[in-house]
């Protein structure tokens, strides 16, 4: 998925640099944004055409933070409640289980299994 670059420059819509969407926000409202292939920390364009500058590797398909979300708060992904965040988790951070818990089944963490 491409976009073409807005704002000021020189030449037609079809002359101007194309910046490819990395960050899709599946619905309104989402708190997270889903990576559209493998990425390295730094910039990256969102599908609303805002830039999410990651800290971390994300791999396609995992979550990224679109805003700064609390302890205890809970994550929205596709419109929906995923879980709770389990600590602060910055913009541009992955979201995964090492930081967000299932309000609704067992959370396993990647260190062998603790609860």
């Amino acid at each position: 998925m491409t976009m073409r670059a807005t704002g000021a420059g020189t030449g037609t819509p079809e002359e101007r640099p194309v910046i490819a969407v990395t960050l899709i926000r599946l619905a309104e409202g989402d708190s997270v944004l889903v990576a559209a292939r493998d990425l390295e920390p730094g910039p990256h364009r969102t599908s609303g055409g805002d830039t999410v500058v990651t800290r971390e590797p994300v791999a396609l398909g995992h979550k990224v933070a679109a805003r700064d979300l609390a302890p205890r708060e809970r994550v929205v992904r596709a419109g929906m409640a995923i879980g709770s965040a389990t600590r602060l988790i910055r913009a541009g951070e992955w979201v995964h289980t090492h930081n967000l818990a299932s309000d609704y089944i067992t959370t396993f963490a990647h260190r062998g299994g603790e609860r």
